[in-house]
């Protein structure tokens, strides 16, 4: 009887500790990671809406701006949606947003539609994150194609082709190695510029990303 219950005991034990390394967002519904995933997803526009139709159709009039700021929460949902598509181990989907941890400070995907003209996006087009209304402490993104394999990276909204999808990663450090966002900053932007049109997306500055920049003082 003892036996049985010591090998009882023993099988609870390591039922307990296999339970304690599953992460909290391991457990979410398939509608709480959608939900969260798409948190924050925003619209936009590059150029006026007003903009009149030239003679020339080598540029498009204004371009369709979709942006999702990829913070820890919205990669854990990524691959949580993953996960319960593909029916993953834990393991295998912690190793997806480790995999996404390592793609510079910050990522945001921003997607691209061109309005009439030539449809093509030109290779120059650029994005910028500031605290809002701070162009002094703009910080310009880099490209980073090769993200689109980062499974966790590629977001939880269904894709529209209409949409060039690109991955920009952005230091959330300023020139002058300050950390970007200061306290009394409240809100962040995004700015798209195409040509000589821009466009940008609006986000309250997330507590994730507040937490990255008092790690990196520390």
């Amino acid at each position: 009887m003892r036996v049985v219950i010591l090998g009882a005991c023993c099988c609870f034990a390591i039922a307990l500790s296999a339970g304690a390394q599953t992460a909290a967002w391991q457990t979410w519904s398939p509608a709480q990671a959608e939900s969260i995933g798409q948190s924050t997803y925003v619209r936009g526009q590059v150029g006026s809406r007003g903009t009149l139709r030239l003679l020339k159709t080598e540029r498009a009039i204004n371009y369709k701006l979709a942006a999702t700021w990829m913070i820890p929460e919205v990669i854990h949902a990524s691959a949580r949606v993953i996960q319960l598509r593909s029916h993953l181990t834990d393991e295998r989907t912690q190793a997806l947003v480790d995999q996404a941890g390592e793609v510079g400070d910050t990522v945001v995907m921003i997607e691209l539609d061109p309005n009439e003209g030539s449809g093509v996006i030109p290779l120059d087009w650029e994005a910028l994150l500031q605290p809002k209304d701070r162009p002094d402490r703009a910080v310009k993104g880099m490209k980073a194609p090769r993200v689109r394999e980062v499974r966790a990276l590629q977001g939880v909204t269904r894709r529209n082709y209409d949409y060039d999808r690109f991955w920009v990663t952005f230091s959330i450090r300023s020139e002058d190695g300050q950390p970007l966002f200061e306290e009394a900053d409240v809100e962040a932007e995004v700015i798209v510029r195409i040509y000589e049109r821009e466009g940008r997306v609006t986000w309250r500055i997330p507590a994730p990303i507040r937490e990255r920049q008092r790690a990196h003082a520390g």
